[in-house]
């Protein structure tokens, strides 16, 4: 049991992140099924890998339903919980790392539980559709309209590609540049037309409680953010740091994280800004 832990314990916790988007309730979630897994009889499991996914994906399936409840009564935007990926093979390779993305799981919030299931089943396990149709108890066939409904919501076309543009260092480095620049003209350069930026503070600390839109407005808004930052000199400290497979910014006010912010790049400009500013999203950082 200890061998068959340390050996799978990265996947089901990669797995469960990708289908919850809370790294607290992905640890949970691999002790409760090894727990479970530990009660079984193994003599006779010729496939512990296969065996403990649908385990994995039963559970949950089960918190996904119920965090939808809860994501309903969440005060402003909700944003998933970033994770820190270091160069340590953290995760599985066996995961696509593009899944992994913040953007991707930004993405994965429009679906339904068991469209974000078979999605992450199919696209980060490469799992086949006899296998999935056993793991969510559908048929194929239904499992094939529901991973094309997913794409669809997701605005994935059947013939596009799941790459995604992870932003590395020197983008993160080219955008502080431009608003150490102070200059509205730099910040607008590097922002798509329909370009959005989303902040989650969920209540405990302050958010735009609506998403910011147009270049302009999100622009004076990170602006406005910066100059605020600069004043307080020393007291605020800036990182990049390596999160969800990119590079993110992790601001620290007095030691203390408050922000953590990733941009994605959609054709070589900024499409979407991601603020988490709930602590409780934050004690994995």
């Amino acid at each position: 049991m200890t061998e068959l832990y340390e050996k799978y314990k990265k996947l089901l916790f990669t797995l469960a992140y990708q289908l919850t988007g809370s790294a607290a309730d992905a640890e949970d979630a691999v002790q409760d099924v090894f727990v479970k897994f530990y009660q079984l009889n193994l003599d006779h499991l010729k496939e512990p890998k296969a065996y403990l996914c649908k385990m994995m994906t039963n559970h949950c399936y089960d918190l996904l339903k119920s965090a939808s409840w809860r994501r309903e009564q969440y005060f402003g935007p909700w944003l998933p919980e970033p994770v820190p990926t270091p160069d340590d093979d953290s995760f599985e390779s066996v995961v696509r790392s593009d899944l992994l993305s913040y953007a991707m799981l930004v993405l994965l919030e429009r679906l339904s539980p068991v469209e974000r299931t078979i999605f992450v089943l199919r696209e980060a396990l490469c799992f086949d559709y006899p296998t999935i149709s056993e793991f969510v108890d559908k048929s194929e066939a239904n499992c094939r309209k529901l991973m094309s409904r997913a794409r669809g919501k997701m605005g994935i076309s059947e013939e596009e590609s799941m790459s995604s543009e992870l932003a590395g260092e020197e983008w993160v480095q080219r955008f502080m540049a431009a608003l150490e620049q102070n200059n509205i003209h730099s910040v607008l350069a590097l922002l798509a037309e329909d370009v959005v930026l989303i902040s989650d503070g969920g209540g405990k600390r302050s958010a735009a409680t609506h998403p910011i839109e147009t270049p302009e407005r999100v622009a004076s808004f990170l602006l406005g953010l910066f100059k605020k930052a600069s004043n307080l000199g020393e007291n605020v400290q800036i990182e990049l740091t390596p999160l969800n497979g990119q590079t993110g910014l992790v601001v620290r006010t007095d030691g203390v994280i408050e922000t953590v912010l990733f941009i994605h790049v959609v054709n070589n400009a900024i499409g979407n800004l991601y603020f988490v500013r709930n602590p409780d999203k934050l004690q994995h950082i």
